[in-house]
């Protein structure tokens, strides 16, 4: 179980993620951002069922051509006795226009003991897989090339989502996910501006821009599991705001559903200067 695939897309974050969808062929370079680049670390605690269920570290690292981004995160708590587990994923990328190309990934973790890595690159911008341990044929269903064509990693969507809230203010998208395992469909919507009361898990508290979505696994379904409830949709919430002065608004909190333990949030409790992030192991 990764905690992070739980909510979104897969989501983290998310957590909490948006990938390019294929329909998107001539791709020019943005305009360089008005903003300078920004590289802001942010922590987040995640919550479920009144449990503390798992701790996120989150290095953005954003320029007027390029991003980075780096997650590490583990579970805790009964979540973390019962379902033990710690990963991280680092993209690098660049824009265009307001889609995130990525050109390298890297995930690694443990779950209930089995280690995992993953490692795409991306030529001519469609994935390719150059590490998948374990592999994926004993474990799921093989996702046609098709789905896989004109995809992004889930880091690189969220990384999309925050750019197109910064030059649009707004996060309408559908898009498209693809991680070595899975495919993945996106939608997205503007809710509109929300006030964040104080509260005493998060450090962050004022005007928001919510932005609803929801996710749907196309392909790469884990063989013996509910092929109909997996194909479910999943809904969430985000919500943004610049969390320093001059830059780009960050996720601040996020909620979604799990089907594992019902609906989660995510909460903001730090940030702090530089894209570093530590690796998390869960000890």
């Amino acid at each position: 179980m990764r905690l992070l695939d739980l909510g979104v897309i897969g989501i983290l974050l998310p957590c909490a993620a948006f990938a390019q969808s294929p329909a998107s062929h001539a791709r020019q370079p943005s305009p360089p951002l008005p903003s300078p680049p920004t590289a802001l670390h942010l922590s987040y605690e995640t919550y479920a069922a009144g449990l503390h269920v798992a701790q996120v570290d989150s290095g953005f690292n954003f320029g007027p051509w390029n991003y980075q981004m780096s997650l590490a995160y583990h579970t805790t708590g009964m979540v973390g006795f019962f379902f033990r587990g710690h990963q991280f994923d680092h993209v690098d990328g660049s824009w265009r226009g307001t889609h995130a190309q990525p050109s390298h990934f890297v995930g690694q973790g443990a779950w209930r003991g089995l280690d995992r890595l993953t490692e795409i690159d991306y030529p001519q911008g469609n994935p390719v897989i150059r590490q998948l341990v374990p592999p994926n044929a004993d474990e799921r269903e093989p996702v046609p090339e098709s789905l896989q064509d004109h995809t992004i990693d889930t880091m690189s969507a969220l990384a999309e989502l925050i750019h197109v809230v910064a030059t649009t203010g707004r996060c309408e998208a559908n898009v498209r996910t693809y991680d070595g395992r899975r495919a993945v469909e996106i939608e997205a919507h503007t809710v509109g501006e929300e006030m964040l009361e104080t509260n005493s898990r998060s450090s962050f508290a004022g005007k928001t821009l919510r932005c609803d979505f929801s996710g749907r696994m196309l392909s790469g379904f884990k063989f013996g599991d509910d092929r109909q409830r997996d194909s479910k949709p999943m809904h969430g919430s985000a919500w943004l705001a610049p969390v320093v002065a001059g830059a780009s608004p960050l996720p601040v909190r996020m909620a979604f559903e799990t089907r594992w333990f019902g609906d989660a949030i995510m909460y903001l409790t730090g940030v702090g200067p530089g894209s570093d992030v530590k690796v998390a192991n869960g000890n």
